[in-house]
């Protein structure tokens, strides 16, 4: 009996030692804190610099397509490697407080001509000469009380928010430069029963002028 008592007391002495062991290797609390936190730097920062940035809608200007409150991730990425094309969505900064952030629809993008008749928007480019007048579904209100006409150049934007009524945009404040341009919102994740990949994707399209005119 001593001797099984013995041996059991040896094997508990051993175990012992290997968990000191163990436990003598382990990182302090604090600096286990530090690490991870290092890490997760090292992983967020590039990702919310040059990936992806969450947002927040605030502001009725882009109704009916988003709204207050509703939870966007942004692509940065894609803008590295392509260019903003009409139609999309895109956050961008103010150019007139780069601190502050929007959100609105390209309408008219490099080498074309916008203008705006009322609520009527025509586009002029070398695809289409003519012009052509903008079929915009996704369109809120528009009061026919804007009379503007602008031709855009390299590396610069007409962006208009949906419910245009309620938008501050390259109607009021002028033309976006691309420098401006953060990236294209890609996925809303809030609401849940909203959630969506490239809400507000929009290819846009429209009646050529001369179609217009014959019809007539």
């Amino acid at each position: 009996m001593s001797t099984l008592q013995n041996n059991q007391t040896e094997d508990q002495n051993t175990e012992e030692m290997v968990v000191n062991k163990k436990e003598g290797k382990q990182i302090h609390p604090l600096a286990e804190i530090i690490q991870f936190a290092l890490i997760a730097l090292i992983i967020v920062i590039p990702v919310r610099w040059f990936i992806a940035q969450p947002f927040i809608v605030s502001g009725a200007s882009m109704e009916n397509t988003f709204h207050s409150g509703e939870y966007l991730i942004v692509d940065q990425l894609s803008y590295r490697f392509s260019e903003p094309e009409a139609g999309d969505v895109i956050v961008f900064r103010y150019p007139r407080n780069p601190s502050t952030f929007f959100i609105k629809r390209i309408v008219g993008a490099p080498g074309d001509t916008i203008a705006i008749d009322g609520n009527v928007v025509t586009i002029t480019n070398d695809e289409h000469p003519n012009g052509y007048v903008l079929d915009e579904p996704y369109i809120a209100d528009m009061t026919p009380n804007t009379f503007i006409t602008e031709e855009l150049g390299d590396r610069e934007y007409f962006v208009m928010g949906d419910n245009r009524d309620k938008s501050s945009d390259s109607r009021v404040w002028g033309i976006l430069q691309r420098e401006n341009i953060i990236g294209e919102a890609f996925l809303r994740l809030f609401p849940f029963n909203e959630i969506d990949v490239h809400p507000g994707e929009y290819i846009l399209t429209g009646t050529d002028i001369g179609d217009v005119t014959n019809s007539n």
